[in-house]
């Protein structure tokens, strides 16, 4: 499988708007909370959803930047992450289709703590940040859309805390990849993840070499299938157990 160049994110290029346009109703039945929306609001909605596609290695959210939309992949895959105070670059956590991120950020109108930088052609969609806290103040089904989204966020970020502890390879690839198969922040997921040995290497800073060795071993013990172009989950729950020997 060929690699290629992917520029860190503090040297990346960040999407332009002009590059944005509405959304087709193919990609509107993608979003999961729209249908918990009365007519008007979700008028709205659709009037200000705009969608670009990002190319690999450009940035959505860049670090220090005001918060302008609250952003979910239609398809694609993004990467959150950020450099230590060393410098050294630190990622939190992959984004898969179906998935909302930044509604902390949103709610709060602060400036990005993290980049958010595609790892694969993505059409990424985007609410303006007026839209989002006008929903808040009148629509019960979305404020609980995004009650539950903070709170599978928070348990991934805890999750993500256990992974970085953890010293065997193969069991950050098999917690990394548990993480994108979560059927509530990442419904579009399904049973299948498209995604690369090389791009999967990005989000658990391994390398390509290693992360095949780690799918092997996963594939192996029956939790995964490694197909053409993706990853298929088998056991979602033992691949989220995965213990190595």
């Amino acid at each position: 499988m060929a690699t290629t160049t992917f520029p860190p994110a503090a040297h990346a290029a960040a999407v332009p708007l002009s590059r944005s346009r509405s959304l087709g109703a193919a990609e509107l039945a993608q979003i999961p909370w729209l249908d918990r929306l009365d007519a008007a609001e979700r008028q709205r909605v659709v009037a200000d959803l705009r969608v670009v596609t990002v190319a690999p290695g450009e940035l959505v959210c860049r670090v220090g930047r005001p918060v302008t939309y609250w952003f979910g992949v239609i398809d694609g895959l993004l990467k959150m992450s950020n450099d230590t105070a060393l410098g050294v670059p630190i990622t939190f956590t992959g984004v898969g289709p179906g998935g909302w991120f930044g509604e902390g950020t949103v709610l709060k109108r602060e400036i990005y703590r993290y980049n958010i930088q595609a790892l694969r052609t993505s059409n990424v969609a985007g609410m303006s940040a007026v839209t989002f806290h006008w929903l808040l103040d009148r629509s019960i089904g979305f404020n609980r859309f995004v009650m539950n989204q903070l709170n599978e966020r928070l348990g991934q970020f805890i999750a993500a805390r256990e992974i970085d502890r953890l010293s065997r390879p193969d069991e950050r690839v098999a917690r990394s990849l548990a993480a994108l198969f979560h059927p509530l922040l990442y419904p579009g997921v399904g049973d299948i993840l498209r995604i690369t040995q090389q791009e999967l290497g990005y989000l658990v800073g391994l390398s390509r070499q290693r992360v095949n060795k780690a799918l092997d071993a996963l594939q192996a013990a029956g939790v995964v299938r490694v197909e053409y172009g993706g990853v298929r989950v088998a056991d979602l729950d033992a691949l989220r157990r995965y213990r190595s020997d």
